[in-house]
C-alpha cells in the first residue's frame, strides 16, 4: 500500500508542514489556495475514507471480542487419565479412549496425560460442549497421512506441556487442497497452549499450529517450522507468555476472520516471541495490539501488518529484515522499545482499499505518543495517506538516502509535532506542506556526514542538547525537542567538527526560495512558512 508522491524540488522547511517527498513522479500535486490567515488550504478530488478514531490499545482491545482462553485452575492435573503411546496404538484404562490403525480417539470430556510415540494421530471428538485437556509429557507423534493432533468437535481444548518433558509433533508433507484440518496440530474448537515442558511443531504440508476459534498461548517453550503459517488462529492469536520460535515459509502468526470485525486480531502480551517469515511477521485482518512481550522478527514481508489498526504500548518490538515493518490504516506508538528496519517504509498508514497514486487524505493515521522508536528504512521512515503527529516519546529516523525522492517523514495531511523529541538523519527530498499544527520548537540544516559520525546539536552556552550516532550517511539532519529556545542559534557538530550553524524555527535546507533567492529560514528571506 505504497503512495505514490510527486518529488518536488529542494525547498525551505517549515516544521509546520513538515512532509518529505515520496516515491515515484507521476502525479501532480494538489491545489493549493491561500486563506485569510495567510495560510494554505488544499482541495483534494479523490474520496477520503474513514478510520478508527480511538486507536489507544484500551480502545481497540475493549472493541474486539474477548478470546476464549482455558487457564490452569480450571482443571486439575491429579484429575487426568493415562494413555500410553505405543508406536501404532495406545494402552489406558480412561473410558472415552479408542485405537484403531493408528488413531487414538478421545470422545469425553476430561484429562488426559499423554506419554510415549505413536507412528498416526490423536484425534479429540468429544460433545460440543466438553473441555478437553492434554497432558503432554513426552511424547513424539509423527502423522505421514495428516494432522499429528486434531480437535474435531470440542468446546474448549488445552493442551499443557509437563514440567521437564519434550514433545514433538509432526504431519503430512501435503494435504488436498479442501482439506479442513491442514496443520501439525489442528483444532476446529478454541485451543489454549500452556505448560512449562516444550514442545516442537513441524507442519510439514501447511500450518504449524492452526484453529478455526481462538488461539491462546499462555506459558511454555514451543518451537514451529511450518512451509505455511507458523500459528494461525481464525478469530484471534494471543500471546500472554513463554518463549515461542517460529520459522514459516508464509506469515508467522495470522488471524484471518474475515466475516466479524471485531475478531481476527493479534494480541502479544508478554513472553519472548522470535520470528522468521517467508511473507509477514504478525498479518491480522483486523488489529494487532502489542502490550509487552519482547518480539523479534525477521520477514520477506511486512514485520507487522493489520488491515485495520495497529497498536504499540509497550514491551520491546525489533524488526531486524522486512519490506515495511509495520503497516496498516491507523498506527499508534504509546509505548514501549521499538526498533525496525525495512527496506521501503518504516511505519507506514495505508488501507488495503487504497488504490494509492495520489496525495489526497484519504483517513490513515499515524500517532507517536510515547514509547522510543529507532527507524532505519530504504523508503519513507514514516509514511501516512494521511495524518501524522506525535506527541511525546523519541523518535529517530535513519535514512532514505534521498535518491528515489522519499523521505524521513511523509503525510498526504495533516503533520504536527506537539511534544517527544523527533531527529531524522539521512538524504535530501524535503517539501512543504500546509494544514498542520505543529506548536513545538524546531530545526534543521544542511550537514552532511558518513555512518558512524557522531552528531552534536550544541547551544550558544557550549552545552551539549541532543547527541547521536549516524547509522547512514546523510545530507538532512531535522531535530524538534521541547529541549529547543525559541529563536536560539544552535551549532551542528559532526564527527567533532563544527559543520554548520542554524536558529530555531528556520530552515537551511534548500537550494532556492521563491524568485530565485538563496534558500533561506521560514520569515527569512526566501523563507517558505510561518513560525509554529
Amino acid at each position: 500500500m505504497r503512495t505514490r508522491r510527486l518529488i518536488l524540488p529542494l525547498i525551505p522547511l517549515s516544521l509546520a508542514g513538515l512532509v518529505l517527498a515520496g516515491c515515484a513522479t507521476t502525479i501532480a500535486l494538489p491545489t493549493e489556495t491561500s486563506d485569510t490567515s495567510g495560510g494554505s488550504q488544499t482541495s483534494q478530488s479523490e474520496t477520503t475514507v474513514a478510520t478508527t478514531t480511538d486507536t489507544t490499545a484500551e480502545a481497540v482491545l475493549a472493541a474486539n471480542e474477548n478470546a476464549t482462553v482455558v487457564r490452569d485452575d480450571e482443571w486439575s492435573a491429579s484429575d487426568a487419565s493415562e494413555i500410553t503411546l505405543t508406536g501404532d496404538g495406545a494402552t489406558t484404562s480412561a473410558s472415552g479412549v479408542t485405537t484403531e490403525e493408528g488413531t487414538v480417539t478421545i470422545t469425553e470430556s476430561g484429562v488426559y496425560r499423554l506419554s510415549g510415540d505413536l507412528t498416526g494421530s490423536v484425534v479429540v471428538a468429544a460433545p460440543d460442549d466438553a473441555l478437553v485437556v492434554l497432558i503432554l509429557d513426552g511424547v513424539t507423534i509423527t502423522n505421514p497421512d495428516g494432522p499429528a493432533i486434531e480437535v474435531v468437535t470440542a468446546d474448549d481444548v488445552a493442551v499443557s506441556l509437563a514440567e521437564g518433558s519434550t514433545n514433538t509433533l509432526s504431519d503430512a508433507s501435503s494435504y488436498a487442497d479442501d482439506a479442513d484440518a491442514n496443520a501439525a496440530l489442528y483444532s476446529a474448537a478454541d485451543l489454549t497452549i500452556t505448560g512449562t515442558g516444550s514442545l516442537t511443531v513441524a507442519g510439514n504440508g501447511n500450518d504449524g499450529i492452526a484453529g478455526t476459534d481462538d488461539l491462546a498461548v499462555l506459558s511454555g517453550t514451543i518451537t514451529v517450522t511450518a512451509v505455511d503459517d507458523g500459528l494461525r488462529g481464525k478469530d484471534s492469536v494471543s500471546i500472554e507468555g513463554g518463549t515461542v520460535s517460529i520459522d514459516a515459509g508464509g506469515d508467522a502468526i495470522k488471524s484471518d476472520n474475515e466475516e466479524e470485525d471485531n475478531r481476527g486480531y493479534i494480541l502479544l502480551e508478554d513472553g519472548a516471541v522470535d520470528l522468521t517469515a517467508g511473507d509477514d511477521g504478525l498479518d491480522a485482518y483486523t488489529d494487532i495490539v502489542i502490550t509487552g512481550s519482547t518480539l523479534s522478527v525477521a520477514a520477506s514481508g511486512d514485520g507487522a501488518h493489520a488491515d485495520s489498526v495497529l497498536v504499540v504500548a509497550g514491551g520491546t518490538v525489533i524488526v531486524t529484515e522486512s519490506y515495511e515493518a509495520l503497516e496498516a490504516p491507523a498506527v499508534t506508538i504509546e509505548g514501549g522499545e521499538i526498533d525496525i528496519t525495512a527496506s521501503d517504509d518504516g511505519i507506514n498508514a495505508a488501507s488495503p482499499t487504497s488504490t494509492g497514486g495520489g496525495m489526497a487524505d484519504t483517513g490513515e493515521t499515524i500517532d507517536v505518543n510515547g514509547g522510543t522508536v529507532v527507524v532505519r528504512a530504504g523508503g519513507d521512515g514514516l509514511d501516512s495517506n494521511g495524518s501524522l503527529t506525535m506527541s511525546g516519546g523519541s523518535l529517530t529516523v535513519f535514512g532514505p538516502q534521498g535518491a528515489r525522492g522519499d523521505g524521513a517523514l511523509d503525510a498526504n495531511g495533516a503533520f504536527a509535532v506537539t511534544g517527544g523529541t523527533l531527529v531524522t538523519v539521512g538524504g535530501a527530498g524535503v517539501a512543504q506542506a500546509s494544514g498542520d499544527s505543529s506548536t513545538q520548537p524546531w530545526l534543521s540544516a544542511t550537514a552532511s556526514g558518513s555512518a558512524g559520525d557522531l552528531i552534536e546539536l550544541v547551544d550558544d552556552a557550549g552545552d551539549t542538547v541532543v547527541s547521536l550516532t549516524a547509522e547512514v550517511s546523510f545530507s538532512t539532519i531535522v531535530i524538534s525537542s521541547p529541549d529547543l529556545v525559541a529563536d536560539a542559534e544552535y551549532t551542528i557538530m559532526v564527527a567533532g567538527e563544527s559543520v554548520t550553524t542554524v536558529t530555531e524555527g528556520t530552515a537551511t535546507i534548500g537550494q532556492g526560495g521563491p524568485g530565485g533567492q538563496p534558500g533561506g529560514g521560514a520569515g527569512g528571506p526566501g523563507g517558505g512558512g510561518q513560525r509554529p
